[in-house]
């Protein structure tokens, strides 16, 4: 009997901000390679992780949410969405079913975000697959009518019921997407989780830590550049970030009284890096201000977006 030939290719993971991507993406590779916060649009370039099923690589692609740009990163967000989409060898459409849920009496299609994403999926040639997330937090009859609904709106290749925070679901939807990846060599190795560079990781666990105390001071005014990465002879790591704000106002607020919020930040930062870098981590971090630092050019090729034109 003959071993089964190799197979690898892309999926991408698209829908409305805070549907779960990340998390699930985080599940399916088992380690952290996204970061999650419960503040929408938290996902601002497309990450990859790595899902390695049997004989089949899936590059998991977790896109940016899909939703209505205001400013030039978000319409870079929502473009790059699309574009990785159209690249993949197959997509998912994953679906907050619990927000939908609890407006029982207006047709799925009438939702703004099912209607924008709807209306992008018309131009995808590639595999389609639905999957409802948060099924742990409703009963299944509400569950079957939103998956009619949303099959009459469009047809799909397969429709999956599950839950990105507890894993329930998660394996027939792991043996559909592995159908749908092209016979070929591995893209990555096989014990690889994740394909972005340890600089931008670190910057991004530090984001996310930054998203979590302050999400309501300075939801979107802020990022995270690692101006220095070093691995030192001791086997610890030596990190410096800069905590970038858009308005000169913004600092007291990340730095807190006496610094006590920015050391609260760097704490729980360092204590995240060193469980997935496996090492001591020494985190440094500054905060300056830069004035539209949203729309630099150079910014959104770090993230690996392209900058809108016009």
């Amino acid at each position: 009997m003959s071993e089964a030939a190799p197979r690898a290719g892309f999926a991408a993971i698209i829908g409305a901000p805070n549907a779960g991507k990340s998390t699930l993406v985080n599940q399916l590779v088992g380690s952290k390679v996204a970061i999650v916060t419960h503040k929408a649009q938290t996902t601002r370039m497309p990450l990859r992780g790595i899902l390695m099923e049997g004989e089949t690589q899936i590059v998991l692609v977790d896109t940016p949410g899909i939703f209505a740009p205001r400013r030039k990163l978000d319409e870079a967000m929502v473009e790059s969405a699309w574009h990785r989409a159209g690249d993949a060898d197959a997509v998912l459409w994953l679906v907050d079913a619990a927000r939908l849920a609890e407006k029982p009496d207006r047709p799925p299609a009438e939702d703004h975000d099912v209607a924008r994403v709807l209306k992008g999926l018309a131009a995808v040639t590639a595999p389609v697959f639905l999957a409802l997330n948060k099924v742990d937090a409703m009963p299944r009859p509400p569950l079957l009518k939103l998956a009619e609904a949303l099959s009459a709106a469009r047809s799909f290749d397969g429709v999956f019921m599950v839950s990105a925070k507890t894993g329930d679901g998660l394996a027939p939807l792991r043996a559909a997407l592995a159908q749908r990846m092209p016979e070929g060599p591995w893209l990555y190795p096989s014990d690889q989780a994740a394909d972005i560079p340890l600089r931008m990781l670190a910057a991004e666990i530090t984001r996310e830590q930054l998203y979590l105390r302050l999400h309501d001071e300075l939801p979107y005014a802020t990022t995270v550049e690692t101006e220095a990465y070093e691995d030192r002879k001791d086997g610890s790591t030596r990190i410096e970030q800069t905590i970038l704000v858009e308005r000169e106002g913004q600092k007291p607020i990340v730095l807190g009284k006496g610094g006590a919020t920015i050391k609260a930040i760097g704490q729980a930062a360092r204590k995240e890096l060193e469980a997935v870098l496996e090492r001591r981590v020494h985190l440094f971090l500054h905060v300056k201000q830069r004035a539209r630092w949203a729309e630099e050019p150079a910014r959104f090729r770090a993230m690996g977006l392209d900058f809108p034109k016009g």
